[in-house]
């Protein structure tokens, strides 16, 4: 139930986890160890896509794909040559795989070599007055896939999409990252046209099991509707910002085991 007692409750959560010392052993450090916007841009990217594990094998496998860029990505997904790609050979994590990452790296270069920024290919897609990025997400993926129509089929399921039915836990985390704006060092806030009352939680099990808890979901299924039920539910609030709410859904069901 939303009431004042349980955004307080929330508020001091987020204040607790909202804090430079959670970048250390979370995804998120992978963009954090590079200063240029489109490093953190691709870095980010590749962490989001890989975050689904372990944490420390997520970082484990990012580190290793920013090795093998040489800590330029962008530098590389600007310049790479197919020779340039014999020593991503046998990349995997998880599921994701070396013709996935083939695939990805081509998306990026082609995205790149016309585009300053990847939040183009998200923002592009919103109308006026959207309320969510649900469009921005379906836009991205339509677009991710008519880069080349001989795109590896396998490599659809690395990208989530509303009209899919998906959580987008995912994307959702990786536009958390890069447009949330406050003052705690954590999220980047280098996204502009995007704004952070249009985000979308990112919810997954161990999320939707702490926002059952609250009656915060009512859904059985983690989906899209529950995506959008949940981020419903934080706008109540905060209208303005209740993505910020994923610290304390994420510190209660990961980090207290609540």
């Amino acid at each position: 139930m939303v009431n004042d007692k349980l955004k307080d409750f929330f508020d001091r959560k987020v204040a607790e986890y909202n804090q430079p010392f959670f970048i250390k052993d979370d995804p998120i450090s992978i963009p954090h160890g590079f200063t240029n916007r489109q490093d953190k841009e691709i870095s980010g990217f590749f962490a989001a896509i890989l975050a689904w594990g372990n944490r420390t094998s997520i970082i484990n496998s990012c580190n290793r794909l920013m090795a093998l860029m040489e800590k330029q990505p962008h530098q590389f997904v600007l310049n790479f040559e197919e020779t340039d790609l014999k020593p991503f050979s046998g990349f995997v994590h998880r599921t994701f795989n070396d013709t996935d990452l083939f695939y990805f790296l081509k998306v990026l270069q082609f995205h790149y070599r016309q585009n300053e920024s990847l939040e183009s290919a998200f923002a592009k897609w919103m109308n006026d007055g959207d309320k969510d990025t649900e469009n921005a997400l379906n836009g991205f993926y339509r677009y991710f896939f008519s880069i080349d129509s001989d795109f590896p089929r396998r490599t659809q399921k690395h990208i989530a999409a509303p009209f899919k039915k998906s959580a987008c836990k995912r994307i959702n985390m990786f536009l958390r990252w890069m447009v949330r704006r406050d003052k705690s060092g954590v999220d980047f806030a280098i996204w502009k046209n995007i704004n952070p009352s249009q985000l979308v939680c990112p919810i997954d099990v161990h999320v939707a099991r702490v926002a059952k808890r609250f009656n915060l979901v009512s859904r059985n299924q983690t989906d899209w509707e529950a995506a959008l039920e949940l981020t419903s539910n934080l706008k109540k609030l905060d209208p303005f910002d209740p993505v910020k709410y994923d610290f304390a859904l994420f510190g209660l069901g990961v980090m207290e085991k609540f």
